[in-house]
């Protein structure tokens, strides 16, 4: 190995001496020396709220906040996506994913019946013809290194291919093939980890990777990659860092209580020091930008074994929402002598770091994108331009969010839904939580952004979804069980909706007694059913009347306090009768709320009548 690098090293430093004597005379300025190293660390699904320095009290990072104290702590940095790829192709080219066509995790979700929509066909890899940071930098004399998750394309289309002279860890895989040594499954090794001792941590070798390359490039420019696969699942931490966090019984609370994912924060944070320590040491500092930054937000849901993972509070949802959730995440930017450190309040994301970094890095080679620098804000205190930010997701995440876009323009931000048209706009400002649509409150708000929503698809030819034909929502079982769950109602209205975090679970924010909610279903073995809700009710918000529609069928109930909103107690309701097979709608209304709130429900339960 340390031959292979010394190689290249002789060659890299050759080309180097050329470039620098070419550039001199060409410009009379600018010595090779002035150019500073980057380090582009990228955690996956790493939230807003899960570093000590962005509030969190139950995450140790004294690395990172060490970071964040000795450079610029964003406050409002987001990812291109509410998911991995995209983000990932977006930090490779300063390109929005919507323009690269490639808008989901790869390979992505398969349609499924229950999706009244469609996804678009998107592409399976970064194209080659983009031009990459990596490329940029390489054109401009850097050595190049991708260490850990790519994520962007198998054969072909690796790291390699698109601008690293070095990749370990990284090939099409969104997941690694184990955290624990060895790093292999069923015939295949991870690359460039084939020779790992039993027992390692892949975060540790990977930062053990990362200490070599820049051992190796000390005396030349080096642009080093480091997308961990940590903190993704599936979650696994070294068993003594665990055991330093309060047991958890997998009952989430609504609260950070993970020990795994806490522990797994931790090894990220040691990976961090040690990355910081290696440029200490070979006095590589001063001369190093270190930026530091998540793919999405932090898992807030059920995927997997001991998850959900996080919790993004105050920021609303988590991975695969376009609430903030979903899309704000940790940014931190270091470069001592040249960056002052702070708080930085002004929003950036994903695109705007590759197109930074070549500007602090003079590198000219580039394809366009849709970031701006940040070099002159970061460097002089210029203040940036006002823009807007926009997302595109046209796609059923695994963690419940549904196909739709969104725009942030100022303080104000408008989501829109791709099933039904539905908008809900927040003032940012006032209400970062996201808890307060002001749709109809604000209609012209909702007009202006959405117009500028549209013409920044169409003028990016975004790919749509498209009608299902092959829709059956809420099939009924074999045993003719009829499921209506809150994740599948389409709801109506303002405030209420479907709460996914997996502590609630349910349709809630029921306070305006005009929103309503529907589901829609459909029926193989008519008959007579029995009907039966899941209702959750406060102290102090009984006694709503409900009405449960079908058609001309009525069920009504008066809602009984259960406890407590989350505290669900089996409501039954009467009888329907199913006539025939086919589709049917159950509409869900208050005619009467005395209290804050009408309920909390996490179901509607149809079960067939014995003959």
């Amino acid at each position: 190995m340390s031959q292979i690098y010394a190689e290249r090293r002789t060659v890299r430093l050759v080309a180097l001496s050329i470039l620098t004597l070419v550039h001199f005379w060409m410009n009379g300025s600018f010595a090779a020396e002035e150019r500073p190293n980057v380090v582009l660390i990228v955690a996956d699904d790493l939230g807003w709220a899960d570093l000590s320095c962005y509030g969190s009290r139950f995450y140790r990072t004294p690395h990172l906040d060490k970071l964040a104290e000795g450079g610029r702590r964003f406050t409002q940095g987001y990812a291109a996506c509410p998911v991995c790829s995209p983000t990932r192709a977006a930090l490779m080219t300063g390109k929005h994913p919507a323009r690269l066509h490639l808008t989901d995790w790869l390979p992505g979700r398969p349609d499924q019946p229950s999706q009244k929509l469609r996804r678009p066909v998107i592409r399976q890899q970064l194209p080659l013809e983009e031009v990459t940071l990596a490329e940029s930098l390489k054109d401009a004399g850097y050595a190049t290194a991708s260490i850990g998750k790519w994520h962007l394309g198998g054969a072909g289309f690796e790291p390699t291919k698109q601008g690293f002279d070095l990749n370990i860890a990284g090939d099409a895989a969104g997941t690694p093939l184990s955290y624990m040594a060895p790093y292999a499954r069923q015939g295949r090794t991870m690359p460039g980890l084939g020779d790992a001792p039993p027992g390692e941590y892949l975060t540790d070798r990977l930062t053990t990777e990362a200490e070599r390359f820049i051992e190796a490039h000390r005396a030349e420019p080096f642009f080093l990659y480091m997308p961990h696969f940590a903190v993704h699942t599936p979650l696994t931490a070294k068993p003594d860092l665990v055991a330093k966090y309060p047991k958890w019984d997998g009952t989430p609370h609504g609260r950070q209580e993970n020990p795994i994912y806490a522990a797994m924060i931790e090894s990220l944070d040691e990976s961090v020091g040690r990355i910081l320590a290696k440029l200490d040491q070979l006095e590589l500092s001063a001369r190093t930008v270190v930026v530091f930054t998540s793919d999405n937000g932090g898992l807030a849901t059920r995927e997997g074994a001991n998850t959900p993972s996080t919790i993004n509070a105050p920021m609303r949802e988590g991975k695969g929402w376009l609430y903030e959730g979903g899309v704000r995440v940790p940014l931190i930017v270091r470069w001592p002598g040249h960056i002052t450190p702070g708080v930085e309040n002004t929003p950036a994301w994903s695109p705007d770091i590759p197109t930074t970094l070549r500007a602090l890095c003079g590198a000219t080679k580039t394809a366009g994108g849709d970031g701006v620098s940040l070099a002159d804000m970061l460097t002089t205190g210029k203040s940036l331009s006002s823009r807007a930010l926009y997302w595109h997701y046209p796609h059923y995440a695994n963690q419940g969010g549904r196909p739709g876009g969104s725009i942030r323009d100022g303080d104000w931000k408008l989501i829109e839904f791709y099933e039904n048209g539905r908008r809900e706009l927040f003032n940012l400002a006032k209400d970062t939580s996201e808890n307060t649509n002001l749709a109809e409150k604000e209609p012209k708000k909702v007009e202006e952004l959405a117009a500028k929503l549209d013409a920044w698809r169409q003028a990016l030819a975004v790919q749509m979804p498209t009608p299902n034909p092959d829709y059956a929502p809420n099939a009924q079982a074999r045993d003719g069980t009829i499921t209506l769950p809150a994740s599948t109602a389409e709801v109506h209205g303002v405030m209420l909706r479907f709460e996914p975090l997996p502590h609630k679970n349910t349709l809630g924010y029921w306070v305006n007694a005009d929103d309503w909610a529907s589901w829609e279903f459909d029926v193989r073995t008519p008959g007579a059913f029995s009907v039966e809700a899941l209702v959750g009710c406060g102290k102090g918000s009984g006694d709503s009347t409900v009405e449960f529609r079908l058609g001309e069928q009525v069920l009504k109930l008066k809602v009984p306090v259960t406890g407590g909103f989350q505290q669900f107690v089996p409501q039954r309701l009467g009888q329907l009768t199913l006539d025939r097979a086919g589709r049917f709608r159950l509409e869900v209304r208050a005619t009467s709320k005395p209290g804050p709130a009408v309920m909390d429900l996490r179901a509607v339960k149809l079960v067939p009548l014995a003959k």
